[in-house]
């Protein structure tokens, strides 16, 4: 047999191979993920960076709702924020999932604006002494360009269907109507969170006003004010968890990213052997 047809044969064996455990892998995370999970089990959602879309997190908090083994729910967070409604979405799930099952949200090195809006959904929240949080606050920023299109001979028009159509145009100053209704809106989406934190949190309204100013606080100070329930790392919000959701023993924790993982790694590997070995397909046909 020539050294062509060695090369062939060894590229369709591994294919085969790779093709098995691939196979093998994903119903095994399948299993692991979905249909696997063992009773009283704190399912652990993570959520990090800036908050720009809810449906991942909604996701994973329906299926933890559901699922009977899940016992307690742990809610990541290290995020500074993000946009006003996927926030207040994933909070509005939480709110519901805690009715049911203990919810404890544990912050890392920021859980601020969105991030702790999310938080106060939660049946407990611990901190590090060091994490910052709070920064209770809305805004909304609108880039003037205008002096600049000037120095570069760009002009603008604009057709319009009412006077506040084009609000926030970068090509032009606000005017104090538009200053006045933005600021409405502003302050209604406050209001809104201001509510939120306290129904969560289970605060009278004043006492969030009086924080509610856009500081930042460390947990430590947070402790204090009433926003945060205890000082801790993430492993000391899983015993809370577990001791809130019933779990005697070592309980044991779900990630549910684990599963697009596992399959994304073996997709992946055989992704590049099909492209290492085009050519020798090719080549030995």
């Amino acid at each position: 047999m020539t050294e062509g047809k060695h090369s062939f044969l060894r590229f369709w064996l591994k294919l085969f191979i790779l093709l098995f455990v691939f196979l093998l892998g994903f119903g095994l995370a399948k299993r692991v993920t979905e249909e696997g999970i063992s009773k009283d089990t704190i399912g652990v959602i993570e959520i990090k960076g800036i908050i720009k879309t809810a449906r991942p997190i909604l996701e994973h908090l329906v299926k933890f709702q559901k699922n009977k083994n899940i016992k307690a729910v742990i809610l990541r967070i290290e995020s500074p924020g993000g946009a006003v409604g996927p926030s207040q979405e994933i909070y509005l799930e939480v709110m519901k999932l805690r009715k049911i099952k203990p919810v404890v949200a544990s912050l890392g090195a920021i859980a601020a604006s969105g991030g702790y809006y999310i938080a106060a959904a939660a049946n407990k929240i611990v901190a590090v002494p060091g994490t910052l949080t709070g920064s209770i606050g809305v805004k909304m920023e609108f880039p003037n360009l205008e002096k600049l299109f000037k120095k570069l001979g760009i002009e603008s028009e604009v057709i319009k269907s009412g006077p506040y159509k084009d609000i926030g145009s970068p090509i032009r100053e606000m005017t104090e109507a538009e200053k006045m209704l933005l600021e409405r809106v502003v302050k209604d989406v406050h209001r809104q969170f201001l509510e939120a934190i306290a129904k969560g949190r289970n605060l009278p309204l004043e006492k969030v006003e009086a924080v509610a100013d856009g500081s930042i606080f460390t947990g430590e100070e947070a402790k204090k004010l009433g926003l945060v329930d205890e000082l801790g790392n993430f492993e000391d919000a899983v015993r809370l968890a577990a001791k809130l959701g019933g779990i005697k023993g070592e309980p044991k924790l779900y990630f549910p990213k684990e599963k697009s993982r596992l399959t994304k790694l073996l997709f992946e590997s055989l992704s590049e052997l099909l492209w290492e070995n085009i050519h020798q397909i090719k080549f030995h046909y």
